[in-house]
């Protein structure tokens, strides 16, 4: 029985301090008008994945041939609020390709030059905020006309950060319950009265 203790006590420190890296692979594909991706733990268990399409009204998001989920854009604002990320959640890795049409054309070129220069600035402010992230910046040019951009992204948590984070959102809920609860009990008493 105390051995079961020690190996359970362990593992639950592990799961608790233990690195845990959250992968987005995305390819997004603009003349297609859609983008893929996919999430997983570790690179290798794969959470979920689809792909999503622009609308009119929104984005629908299919994660698989017969579910999706359709975001209007007017809600897409207030949805970003719910999803707020802690700094326990740090950026590990950001590499990104882009691929453009023109190989045969100066536009095109200039294009790619821009891209290129674009993205290694922006890195290289990221560089000094976080100088363990791992960065890089790719552009290919191709003879086609197209314009597609992938990217590999990795966040970096653990157990405890993940712990607090909903400790923050239950906490959150909770007040928020508590100050309906009490607006609602003075509306009843004023109407009694």
């Amino acid at each position: 029985m105390g051995e079961f203790f020690v190996w359970s006590a362990f593992a639950g420190m592990l799961l608790t301090f233990f690195p845990v890296f959250l992968w987005l692979d995305a390819y997004v594909d603009i003349p297609k008008n859609r983008a893929w991706f996919s999430l997983s733990l570790f690179r290798h268990l794969k959470l979920f994945g689809g792909y999503g399409q622009l609308d009119r009204e929104g984005i629908a998001v299919h994660l698989t041939e017969k579910k999706a989920v359709f975001v209007p854009y007017g809600k897409m604002a207030d949805t970003r609020k719910k999803f707020e990320v802690t700094k326990g959640f740090q950026l590990w890795r950001l590499h990104q390709t882009v691929e453009t049409g023109g190989a045969e054309s100066v536009t095109g070129v200039m294009i790619a030059a821009a891209l290129q220069t674009l993205g290694g600035g922006s890195f290289a402010y990221l560089r000094t905020k976080h100088p363990f992230l791992s960065l890089k910046n790719d552009t290919l040019i191709s003879e086609e006309a197209c314009f597609k951009v992938s990217f590999e992204t990795a966040l970096v948590f653990n157990g405890f950060v993940l712990g607090m984070a909903f400790m923050k959102k239950a906490l959150e809920a909770l007040i928020n319950w508590i100050r309906k609860k009490r607006s609602t009990a003075s509306l009843k008493k004023l109407r009694s009265n």
